[in-house]
């Protein structure tokens, strides 16, 4: 097991979040789909801005339209502009506090401001008890994560693999719950598995580059990166990583001298 330090398990929660932002898209009810429908993980930045801004016109001529406050708060949180994401799907909870779509998107705009003790409650209000919907018990188990309770995530992962045991996208959280504790080679398992499927897009198959390239196999993992990127952009990724790997290092060798009742008397002498 791999011993996985606090400022490279930020880096690495970016990735579980990213993947839990997606992870519930269109999941509660068949009109929440909407909310996501005009929004595209394969859109450009520019492509993104121009459709924040289309349907953002809409929003401010009726605010209290349930469809257009859902697609302008995806349209947001694709910007990356989360605070104002989260402050439209706090009205529109408001007016729809009963609505399943509606606090799985306030769930996803929580997640996005990192405020995961508060997106897990509206979140479990958006689920069907009698009827479980898997994309939401993957979404959960992904904020259950990130609070750090990493056997009851993958209990949740588990029971969403029952529902939907071919969906990518749970095994590749699955993965990235075993990175986090730097289970690296159970880890590759489940993005192995998670690439493999028909369902599988660019961001499951980049995490899939990303174990691999935690365990030092940069070649391989640039590889796999260059099916998805450019290759300048597959070369900066790999690049990235091997950055933070060397820091990851660094830590280890500095928590070592801290551990070792020797290394400043060796220092001074």
């Amino acid at each position: 097991m791999v011993h996985i330090h606090k400022p490279f398990r930020a880096f690495l929660a970016c990735s579980v979040a990213a993947l839990l932002l997606t992870g519930a898209t269109g999941c509660a009810n068949k009109p929440g789909r909407s909310a996501s429908k005009s929004m595209s993980s394969s859109m450009t930045q520019s492509q993104v801005g121009t459709t924040a801004r289309t349907i953002g016109a809409q929003y401010v001529r009726d605010t209290k339209d349930r469809e257009t406050a859902l697609r302008y708060a995806a349209a947001l949180r694709m910007e990356g502009r989360n605070e104002q994401s989260l402050a439209v799907m706090r009205k529109t909870v408001i007016l729809h506090p009963n609505d399943r779509g509606v606090q799985a998107e306030y769930a996803k705009a929580l997640a996005a401001n990192g405020k995961f003790d508060q997106a897990l409650p509206a979140l479990r209000r958006a689920q069907t008890p009698e009827y479980p919907n898997w994309r939401l018990i993957s979404a959960e188990a992904a904020i259950v994560d990130q609070l750090g309770q990493h056997d009851e995530a993958r209990n949740l992962y588990r029971k969403a693999l029952d529902l939907a045991p071919n969906e990518s996208s749970i095994h590749s959280n699955l993965g990235m719950s075993y990175i986090l504790t730097g289970e690296l080679a159970t880890a590759e398992t489940h993005m192995k598995r998670a690439a493999s499927l028909p369902g599988a897009d660019s961001r499951v198959r980049q995490n899939y580059a990303l174990v691999v390239g935690l365990q030092g196999r940069f070649d391989e993992a640039h590889a796999i990166a260059r099916r998805e990127l450019s290759q300048a952009d597959a070369d900066a990724n790999v690049a990235y990583l091997q950055s933070m790997l060397k820091q990851q290092n660094s830590w280890s060798e500095l928590a070592a001298e801290d551990a070792d009742p020797n290394h400043d008397a060796t220092a001074t002498n």
